[in-house]
């Protein structure tokens, strides 16, 4: 007998500003949120992009501009989130594709069930801004090292795992590595929606230790956009997205900071930003910063036709 197979489309919306990264969630009847999600209808979408930008607009409101294909998850086993789709044939095999979209503006949504959210409630220990956030070294990495310690055979694995991704004992912190921090969690039996699909019993680590659940699989497809996204604004000038056609370049610097989690040398950043030709100065000024006029800058479309567009440069503070 056949398994029958759903294909599930999921989208991560980001809007970013100065104080933080958003992602546009859908909330639902038990308080719990998610991703803008539906099934994809062969007979009545033509392209998976067409079918999610469908069900995006329907549960949001929103109209996604730039969109590209994240991942595919199809991959099964007992040490990662099961994915879910409420109208998927009974016994079906469920396929999610996601998908990243960015946008330069937090739209009105107030008229659907839906709200725009700081991604950090849902992955607390991402957000190094301001140093490395205290849950981390108080209770994630303890929890982490006694799984680890468990873990027989396979201990000496665990322990590299953990002090890989989380950074410990003078391993450096790699901000791209979100998916594998969030899924190490949730192998661990820590994340909320290990103890939802298995019954497991839950942490007894503070819940704002371990971040906000959400409904399905679609934390863990908001960590791999994440991840994604990380890294491709290094060589891809992909975070000009998120800016409106005027900014500073505090503001730039600002929103960079907010999609890595970590705080930029100011003045490495702006080196970069002249070297790479990636901004003009307009002349225009504006003292919104309360500060010194500040000069109002624009993303060169033009160096995109010239062919040789890196990314943003980030060097950590």
């Amino acid at each position: 007998m056949t398994t029958p197979i759903a294909v599930g489309l999921s989208a991560v919306i980001v809007a970013a500003d100065a104080d933080a990264p958003y992602a546009l969630a859908t909330r639902h009847a038990d308080g719990a949120t998610g991703l803008p999600h539906g099934r994809f209808d062969p007979a009545g979408h033509r392209t998976f992009e067409l079918g999610l930008r469908e069900w995006v607009h329907a549960q949001t409101g929103f109209e996604p501009g730039y969109v590209e294909q994240l991942y595919t998850f199809g991959d099964l086993g007992r040490e990662l989130p099961q994915a879910e789709l409420d109208d998927a044939p009974s016994g079906a095999r469920l396929i999610s594709v996601g998908y990243l979209g960015l946008t330069p503006e937090r739209t009105d949504i107030s008229a659907f069930d839906a709200v725009w959210r700081d991604w950090h409630r849902y992955f607390p220990w991402e957000d190094h801004r301001k140093g490395r956030p205290e849950i981390i070294d108080q209770a994630i990495a303890p929890a982490l090292v006694e799984w680890a310690d468990q873990g027989g055979k396979n201990a000496s694995d665990r322990f590299a795992r953990v002090h890989r991704d989380f950074g410990l004992d003078g391993q450096p912190w790699i901000e791209e590595r979100t998916l594998e921090r969030y899924e190490l969690l949730y192998e661990a039996g820590l994340a909320s929606e290990a103890s939802r699909d298995s019954g497991r019993k839950r942490s007894k680590l503070p819940p704002a230790a371990l971040g906000e659940a959400m409904i399905s699989d679609h934390r863990r497809i908001l960590a791999t956009a994440i991840g994604r996204l990380r890294g491709k604004i290094k060589y891809r000038p992909v975070v000009f997205e998120l800016m409106p056609e005027r900014f500073t370049l505090s503001d730039l610097q600002r929103v960079v900071e907010a999609i890595l989690g970590l705080p930029l040398h100011k003045q490495n950043f702006r080196r970069a930003l002249d070297r790479a030709e990636l901004v003009v100065g307009l002349g225009a000024f504006t003292q919104a910063t309360g500060g010194r006029p500040a000069e109002l800058y624009r993303f060169r479309h033009e160096a995109l036709r010239e062919g040789h567009v890196s990314g943003v440069q980030t060097p950590h503070g």
